[in-house]
């Protein structure tokens, strides 16, 4: 029988092993709060405070096609930056048409969360489905809607020109 008080001694030091470790746990507080970043804002905020958003110019440039990856941009660090100024946990971008997408990033809003969103809506559908297949760039109208964005499309894009070829026609 005394070896028998000596597993469950061995099994008693093992949960009262565990049982410290919850309590240390318990100190580190509410988890979540780590998983969005400093600075992010929610919208719903910045409109009880009235601060204004600016929309990154850089999405007007882009020429993408609503129904084609995101990745398949050739600029990559254009994709990284923020969508708007502040940066928001998370914004309604709506079509002229009704439809309407949410990006989200608790991390901040980048320019690729709204295409992402956006291509998710479109990407099963052919370039003839759409009647302005390529985006145009993003407007805030704060009368309309504080907490979104619309979307403006366009026909067809600019011409992507490449740099070597007007360096070739300049010289």
């Amino acid at each position: 029988m005394a070896a028998g008080t000596a597993e469950l001694n061995k099994v008693d030091s093992a949960v009262s092993g565990m049982s410290a470790s919850p309590t240390e746990e318990k100190k580190m507080g509410h988890r979540r709060a780590s998983s969005s970043a400093n600075g992010i804002m929610n919208i719903n905020d910045l409109e009880k405070e009235g601060k204004e958003l600016q929309i990154a110019p850089d999405t007007q440039k882009l020429n993408w096609k609503l129904n084609t990856s995101p990745a398949t941009l050739g600029e990559p660090d254009v994709l990284k930056k923020f969508l708007t100024t502040p940066p928001v946990k998370k914004i309604d971008l709506h079509f002229p048409l009704g439809l309407e997408v949410t990006a989200r990033n608790l991390k901040g809003v980048t320019i690729k969360d709204a295409l992402d969103a956006i291509h998710k809506q479109f990407k099963k559908k052919a370039d003839d489905e759409l009647e302005n297949p390529v985006l145009a760039g993003f407007e805030w109208d704060k009368e309309e809607s504080w907490t979104r964005l619309v979307v403006h499309q366009k026909k067809e894009g600019a011409p992507q020109s490449k740099k070597s070829k007007k360096k070739g026609g300049e010289e």
